[in-house]
Formats: structure tokens, sequence, C-alpha cells
């Protein structure tokens, strides 16, 4: 038995790939940090850890599906999830607003694109705790501006932008 696919089957079966493909892509948005780089995955990965450190801060938890999805026999881009964050600013933040901690650690995401360059994102911490400030006031909007600015720190030694 032949299998084929008629000029209409084809055509969806392309754009279904064209839309998987581009779907690694993040895009620019409100609140969000997002650089393009022309390194790997792996590499981009290891150079956001070292800047996390030399900017003082700590990995606190990492994630993503990449692994557990080889183990399965499923290959999918590298994706990866990097919570960063310090005690001395966890403690300033839960003096703010308590329910501002459940933001914490803030969040880095590393993707590979389709092209096998990487992608590092991540919300802004003052896009992180903006719907607590009426509740964590001018503290907790200090402690987002110095974050932002370690972050954007961290941003700029991972990726040499």
């Amino acid at each position: 038995m032949k299998y084929f696919l008629t000029p209409i089957a084809a055509l969806v079966f392309v754009a279904m790939l064209s839309a998987q493909a581009q779907a690694g892509a993040i895009a620019p948005r409100d609140g969000w940090a997002v650089h393009d780089t022309a390194m790997g995955y792996q590499d981009l990965l290891a150079s956001l850890k070292s800047a996390v450190k030399a900017e003082g801060m700590i990995v606190v938890t990492q994630a993503g599906p990449t692994a557990a999805a080889k183990k399965r026999g499923i290959e999918i881009p590298g994706n990866r999830v990097v919570g960063v964050y310090r005690n001395d600013y966890a403690v300033r933040a839960l003096a703010a607003s308590t329910a501002a901690m459940i933001e914490a650690p803030i969040r880095f995401y590393v993707i590979e694109n389709p092209d096998g360059a990487a992608t590092l994102s991540y919300k802004t911490p003052s896009a992180v705790f903006a719907p607590y400030m009426d509740e964590g006031g001018a503290e907790l909007a200090a402690i987002a501006e110095e974050l932002d600015a370690i972050f954007a720190a961290i941003a700029k030694g991972a990726t040499g932008q």
C-alpha cells in the first residue's frame, strides 16, 4: 500500500512544521528583557551560571524538560529555567511584602532556537514585583530597582551584550 499526501494535506503538514520551528523564539514583550545570542544553548547556560556568581547572586533552582524528554526518546530544543536570588534580598522583600515572596526566585529563561543559537530572557524584577507595590511600598520598589541593575549585569556578563 502506498502512502501519499494530497496537495492540501502537504500544505497543512508544511505549515505545521513551520509553526513548530517558530515556536522556539521569544518575542520582545512588556516587562521582559530578551537577548538573542550567537552562542549555543550549553555555552549560554554555562555563561549564565558564571555571570550569576560573578554578580554575587546564587542559582537556587533549575528546571527544564529537555533531559527528561530525551530519556523518553523525545528530542526537543534546549530549554531551561534558572531561578536566581540571594537571602538578603529575600529577607528584605519578605519584610516589605509577604505576598511578593511567591515570586522568588526570579528566573532567567535559556532556550535553544531552531538555528542552534540560544536566547536568554527574563522578566525584569520591576515587572515581577509590580503587582505588590501597593503593599511593598518604597522598600519593595528599591529592591526591584537594585535587582533590575543586577539582572541586567548578569545578562550582559552571560551574553557579552
